[in-house]
């Protein structure tokens, strides 16, 4: 692995670039390959594309010989990220903690070479620290500091509510460095001040800081706001191979790019070549589109998997096929087609519905395969609790109905 595709491949920004170099090229800091820290929140039991991105840098560094060191935040999922959020995240209990967790190594390791993986619990250091110990965590930070975040300050600004505990995030997930003696620290755009604060916090202990790497953050399915769980515009690392292909599909055609460069190995230049032909009209997006499909699924499952996706895929786009087998949808009483699209993910907004209705893209099969197609005109329609009816949105997207 090439010391500059590590270092600009993906990457959003790296802090002393020089020394970070400097250390790779040195094989490491003292002799010693560098221990390179990536946290996660189990705060639901499937990682999503977007962490693949930064798992995939992390494998870098493996391949590279360094040491990968998970931190699995199961005292910080307690707590809630609130990075980027406009309110405070709901806690999880040490149960569904646990419970995620268990998914999400098993998930990791898909990805990263587990024999070069040192894994971590926070448990380990936190469930020894007294009260004592976290004033003194508290100490490394004011308030007037922390306020200065972005989101804080919208928060506070706006009359919003900011726990405490809020603030304790970003110094307890600072402490993990500590703890495992990182090098250096991967994450999201989104983490940067949490991974500034680990090295700052590593200086006052009088420990070499950590480096400091980010990577971009790609959309999700929704094409404006980043891949997330908790928006449910995300796409999971174990998504079956028709699901990730159809749902890759569906994005913008301006996401594509932060896609190719994150979760495949299409080389850079062919990238560049890919985006001026798209500007110049020469090529169509929808096939470089499916090269990034085809090249993702590939990526987490395998190339025959990736063909027969792709086979799928054109059958029922060129075709106009319905799929035999679609996400389905619990309903026990008649519903509105809005309400049903919206809460089943399906669009983004009833006004987005309404616009889709009015152009023809919404269909529903009563009887399912057996039975005729409608398509849907009125946006007043209500759905009949009827096991087996299916929708169809747009081109990719399909429900089937179940009752409970």
């Amino acid at each position: 692995m090439e010391i500059e595709t590590v270092l600009t491949r993906a990457v959003a920004q790296v802090e002393k670039e020089a020394d970070l170099r400097r250390l790779l090229e040195h094989g490491g800091r003292a002799g010693k390959p560098l221990r390179v820290k990536l946290g996660f929140d189990p705060s639901k039991p499937d990682l999503t594309l977007g962490h693949g991105v930064v798992l995939r840098k992390l494998r870098q560094f493996q391949d590279m010989g360094h040491t990968a060191v998970v931190i699995v935040g199961d005292w910080t999922a307690q707590l809630g990220d609130p990075t980027g959020k406009e309110g405070a995240r709901e806690p999880l209990s040490e149960a569904e903690v646990r419970a995620n967790a268990a998914t999400y190594l098993d998930q990791f390791f898909s990805i990263v070479d587990k024999s070069k993986t040192e894994v971590r619990w926070q448990s380990e250091w936190f469930n020894a620290f007294t009260l004592a110990d976290v004033f003194r965590l508290g100490y490394q930070k004011t308030v007037a500091q922390m306020l200065k975040r972005d989101h804080f300050e919208k928060r506070f600004v706006a009359g919003n509510e900011i726990y405490l505990s809020e603030f304790l995030y970003p110094l307890l997930q600072g402490y993990d460095s500590i703890a495992v003696e990182a090098d250096v620290e991967l994450g999201g755009t989104d983490q940067t001040y949490n991974l500034l604060v680990g090295r700052e916090l590593q200086e006052r202990h009088g420990m070499p800081p950590q480096q400091i790497l980010t990577c971009h953050l790609i959309v999700g399915l929704d094409g404006t706001q980043k891949m997330s769980k908790s928006l449910g515009n995300y796409i999971t690392l174990t998504a079956e191979p028709n699901d990730m292909y159809g749902k890759l599909m569906s994005l913008p055609d301006d996401a594509m790019e932060p896609y190719f460069e994150g979760l495949t190995y299409v080389p850079t230049q062919e990238l560049h070549a890919f985006a001026v032909k798209m500007r110049a009209g020469t090529v169509n997006p929808r096939d470089v589109k499916m090269r990034l499909a085809r090249e993702v699924v590939t990526e987490f499952h395998d190339a025959t998997a990736a063909a027969a996706a792709e086979a799928a895929f054109k059958r029922q786009f060129q075709g106009n096929e319905w799929p035999t087998e679609m996400p389905t949808y619990p309903l026990n009483e008649p519903t509105s087609i809005l309400t049903l699209l919206l809460e089943a993910k399906l669009i983004p907004s009833k006004s987005a519905g309404r616009t889709l209705i009015a152009q023809g893209g919404v269909y529903l099969r009563p009887q399912g395969a057996d039975g005729p197609t409608e398509r849907i005109t009125d946006a007043t329609t209500v759905i009949a609790a009827q096991a087996g009816a299916e929708l169809r949105v747009g081109k990719l997207k399909f429900l089937r109905i179940v009752t409970p």
